[in-house]
């Protein structure tokens, strides 16, 4: 009997209870089992999966600590003098701690943290799964776990108190025009989290503009750090860049104890994950190489220009790395593998041009601060003529290599039939 026609001796029934969910815990670790089809085709010991799996773990030192500093962002508010709102979300949190106070602890602040990012997530969970579902029907394909790592960056750059059926249409947005019809897992040129995001902000732009929802309290009306500069209550004045690191305000955005979104705020969990990504090469080096590139050139050429009436003009790139989504945008969605490009100069050109473009958009566009955003999608439409122009460049090296051995074969005929 053949290889082909031998069939494994234990069978197992995976319509039995749990054996679903015992197949997908088993498939984290080892391999599923199945052999590959095809004339050309790659094994490896990864698969989408774990490679969502994995990136969904090096985001979580940047969920966990945002959402204590959620709470904690909270707390300092009610010591100020407001309170926490009157909404559905803190009715578990205040039926077991009472309500939040000055005295409430690490477990507490991290729980009140959760009680306004869960609902956020889950909406943007299920929404995306119940489009997936949809498509997969249709194309009678399988169903990929793209979708949780989508609504986890998408909800980790978005203000924990947007309303829920905006975060429904973010993601219908994103899952379906930027990704599903281009043809799904793999096809899509645009990253779908910050096209939904960029739907969101255009579309309903003060849904999430407003500074009251980037803390829970009711009556906040702070501000982050990058709006605080574009609006110049942030001097940068005779600063250079590193004096940062002898400025206390500098080292609160670094660790990420300053209001903002869930996966904005801590800079340091933020490279602590995608080091971790890097390590795993699931993101690519170059490409976060050639964003810190371009954003520190782009920052020292306008610090070198100078503006009396801009002060965004003097901000050094030691703030622009801890301001805004910079970090999260530049570790887990510019290294995107699907809608970056592929060759090894073109993913450093992809770089560069993300950093240049979120440096221009924040100094340039001070009613947009965050530039990163519009940034990476914009990189995404230019990352394949990249490609082009590094195979075009490799066919005219190659074909001009090819000539010159061409021409000393001839000459050395030449040469020889002379003799």
């Amino acid at each position: 009997m053949s290889n082909k026609d031998k069939k494994p001796d234990v069978q197992e029934d995976y319509y039995a209870p749990g054996q679903a969910m015992k197949g997908y815990l088993r498939s984290l670790v080892i391999a599923n089992g199945r052999s590959t089809k095809g004339k050309v085709h790659v094994r490896d010991a990864i698969d989408v999966k774990r490679t969502m799996t994995l990136v969904g773990l090096c985001l979580m030192p940047a969920i966990l600590f945002g959402l204590y500093n959620l709470g904690l962002q909270a707390q300092i508010a009610i010591a100020s003098g407001l309170s926490t709102p009157d909404v559905w979300q803190l009715a578990p949190f205040d039926l077991i701690f009472g309500g939040l106070t000055e005295q409430t602890g690490l477990i507490g602040l991290f729980l009140y943290g959760a009680s306004f990012y869960i609902p956020i997530y889950l909406t943007a969970l299920l929404v995306s799964l119940l489009w997936e579902m949809v498509f997969a029907k249709v194309r009678g394909q399988e169903l990929h776990e793209g979708f949780f790592v989508t609504a986890l960056l998408f909800t980790l750059i978005l203000p924990v108190s947007t309303p829920l059926w905006l975060i429904a249409m973010g993601i219908t947005f994103g899952v379906i025009i930027a990704k599903e019809l281009f043809g799904g897992m793999g096809y899509n040129f645009l990253n779908p989290a910050l096209a939904g995001l960029a739907f969101i902000f255009f579309a309903y732009p003060t849904q999430i503009a407003e500074p009251a929802l980037l803390v829970a309290a009711d009556g906040f009306s702070g501000a982050t750090a990058l709006a605080q500069a574009a609006a110049g209550k942030l001097s940068f004045a005779d600063y250079t860049w590193y004096q940062a690191f002898s400025d206390p305000q500098w080292w609160n955005a670094f660790f990420g104890f300053t209001p903002g979104a869930i996966g904005e705020t801590s800079t340091l969990a933020l490279l602590l994950g995608g080091c971790l990504l890097l390590a795993t090469r699931l993101a690519d080096w170059r490409i976060v190489a050639g964003v810190m590139l371009g954003m520190i050139l782009t920052s020292v050429m306008f610090n070198l220009i100078g503006s009396s009436k801009n002060d965004m003009f003097a901000m050094p790139w030691t703030w622009h790395l801890v301001t805004g989504g910079f970090a999260i945008a530049m570790m887990f969605m510019a290294t995107d593998p699907v809608t970056t490009s592929y060759t090894r100069q073109g993913k450093l050109a992809y770089g560069i041009l993300i950093g240049f473009m979120t440096v221009l958009i924040r100094v340039m566009n001070l009613k947009m601060p965050e530039g990163i955003m519009l940034a990476i999608l914009f990189a995404n439409l230019w990352s394949p003529l990249f490609d082009y122009m590094v195979a075009r460049a490799n066919i005219k090296r190659r074909a001009k290599r090819r000539a010159k051995r061409t021409a000393a074969l001839l000459s050395n005929d030449n040469s020889g039939a002379k003799s």
